[in-house]
């Protein structure tokens, strides 16, 4: 019975110091972070790629480890400029978990260097790992943002909001593009026979 007792001591400890560490990670997270995600877009026979992205992670006071956010892709000489999407992260065991909700795509951050100036690491997206630098900044006015995604936040603005901005010429018209960009890590899809 000592035995058995120990055992679940044991595990009970190991279960809570990756919740307490898992947490930590989180509170490290929070904030806007801004710098190379390598990521760029597929869109119509092409790669676009992003000059720099800039990622908000916000708790969620009411849920271990996990939060609510913003990831916005800034581009320049592509159809947009800058696709954002509405993010829901978590921490579970060391890992960050990422979930883009207008895409309803996700990645994994699992190597990664955080501290409180500087996220830099590895995304893995399938089987792609590609390194990314972030610099910790202060958080821009969201509501700059009014175009959410493809389908909206809660997919019944459909007339309205959109995926991408696309400019047409020099004024300040915009259009929704004809097909939703492929958000994609690393070597871009076009080049990916090269």
């Amino acid at each position: 019975m000592k035995k058995l007792y120990t055992l679940m001591l044991m595990a009970t400890m190991a279960f809570t110091f990756t919740a307490c560490e898992d947490q930590l990670i989180a509170d490290s997270l929070e904030g806007t972070w801004s710098g190379n995600m390598e990521v760029s877009s597929y869109y119509n026979g092409h790669d676009y790629y992003a000059t720099h992205t800039e990622i908000t992670f916000s708790n969620d006071p009411y849920r271990y480890a996990k939060g609510t956010g913003y990831w916005v892709d800034y581009y320049s000489g592509a159809p947009w400029d800058y696709v954002a999407n509405h993010i829901r992260w978590s921490v579970d065991n060391g890992r960050i978990y990422v979930y883009f909700q207008e895409e309803g795509t996700s990645v994994v951050i699992a190597d990664y260097r955080l501290s409180d100036n500087r996220f830099s690491g590895y995304i893995a997206d399938g089987g792609n790992n590609v390194y990314f630098n972030l610099m910790h900044i202060s958080s821009p006015n969201w509501s700059n943002y009014r175009y959410w995604g493809y389908d909206a936040w809660y997919d019944y603005y459909y007339d309205d909001y959109y995926y991408a901005r696309q400019t047409r010429g020099n004024d300040s018209t915009t259009v929704a593009p004809a097909e939703k960009p492929i958000r994609q890590y690393g070597k871009g899809k076009s080049n990916e026979s090269r």
